[in-house]
């Protein structure tokens, strides 16, 4: 039953990320916010950990691998977006980017740890892929209105954070296939943390304001999202495909934009609506069981 529900639960609570990011805007500099989360999720983490007497790794190159895989899936990726979208790149533009990474893991993949898709697997992610693009077509438009002047070097450090978290999904699939999730999540978060201070120190003046918006939204990001999410991405990727795994971020941009229906009262396109239809579609097409014959 929880390896049915695992997937749509986890697009739920990560999709709240970006509902939360716009909060914590408005309270904290984002790689400074993105600090104190890794922190206190490995703080959570090691805790849980501790009580549940759960096994650690028996070697220096177990316990390296699950801090390099933390700096590739939490810390390089999350600072290369908020940083970015704190630079004023348009979301539209960032959720096309974000909507690629299921693409370059498929692309990927075979090289690092020999997986296979399916035609129709493939024929999934294109069409995910295009329904990222329908859904977010009132935004792109705009971006040729208004321009990306001064946009550039975020927009490259956004690209580059796609490329991190894709990354750092096969790193965890070939290296930490085994091990307890618990104390391989509490050491991941070491190695976000590890990059993510130097960042905040470097580009930031350690803004955080500490009203009661502040504190939940940074209590929301530690056990809804870092814990909570987080654990389940973990699980996904250790029991089934990396490419399928992957493919649920296509659901993100959909689902975020009717939180903001519901939040902020935001319009909800025909454009939006139509792509949620077909990026469903292509989720489906790649989550569906592989049959006897795969291609390359």
């Amino acid at each position: 039953m929880l390896d049915r529900l695992a997937p749509a639960v986890f697009v739920l609570l990560w999709s709240t990320g970006w509902i939360v990011a716009k909060f914590a805007a408005q309270h904290a500099d984002p790689l400074t916010f993105l600090a104190g989360r890794h922190g206190l999720a490995a703080i959570a983490f090691f805790a849980v950990a501790v009580v549940a007497r759960a096994k650690w790794p028996k070697s220096i190159g177990q316990y390296a691998h699950a801090l390099i895989s933390g700096v590739f899936l939490h810390g390089l990726y999350l600072a290369g977006v908020w940083y970015a979208i704190g630079q004023g790149v348009p979301a539209g533009l960032s959720g096309i980017i974000a909507g690629m990474q299921p693409l370059l893991t498929a692309m990927v993949a075979p090289f690092f740890i020999t997986e296979r898709l399916t035609l129709l697997q493939k024929a999934g992610l294109a069409l995910g892929f295009a329904g990222i693009l329908i859904a977010i077509s009132p935004q792109i438009l705009d971006l040729f209105d208004v321009g990306l002047s001064g946009l550039g070097f975020p927009v490259i450090i956004n690209l580059i954070s796609m490329g991190s978290v894709t990354y750092g999904t096969l790193y965890q699939k070939r290296y930490l296939q085994e091990g307890d999730l618990l104390s391989i999540a509490s050491l991941q978060f070491v190695g976000a943390l590890i990059v993510t201070i130097p960042l905040a120190l470097l580009l930031e003046d350690l803004r955080f304001d500490w009203t009661q918006e502040a504190v939940l939204a940074m209590a929301w990001s530690v056990f809804g999202l870092s814990m909570g999410a987080v654990a389940l991405l973990l699980r996904l990727i250790r029991r089934g495909q990396v490419s399928r795994a992957a493919s649920l971020i296509y659901l993100m941009p959909p689902v975020v934009a009717i939180e903001a229906v519901i939040l902020f009262g935001e319009p909800l396109t025909w454009p939006m609506i139509i792509g949620t239809v077909i990026v469903v579609t292509g989720v489906y097409m790649v989550n569906r069981k592989a049959r006897a014959e795969t291609v390359g």
